[in-house]
């Protein structure tokens, strides 16, 4: 492990990094979810792979997921009513 990576973690105490994680983890999922709805495997790719602390899911879920542009998630579950 690169020692400024060690020094880091050993400078952080167990109650931060789990406050760390405990902000991250329901941002992240939350981009995620909306972002393989919307099939924007990009985006989906990018924030699954770089750890942000959550500040890329967040400006996913606020400016980019919201952006009305017309699209509708990849798939819709319709019930077929047998008309």
């Amino acid at each position: 492990m690169d020692a400024s990576l060690d020094s880091a973690l050993a400078g952080m105490s167990l109650s931060t990094l789990l406050m760390v994680v405990l902000w991250s983890l329901p941002w992240t999922a939350w981009a995620l979810w909306l972002a393989a709805r919307r099939s924007d495997i990009w985006w989906f790719l990018s924030i699954l792979v770089l750890n942000t602390l959550g500040i890329l899911a967040i400006i996913y879920i606020f400016l980019i997921a919201k952006q009305s542009d017309g699209r509708e998630p990849a798939t819709q579950h319709t019930e077929d009513k047998g008309e």
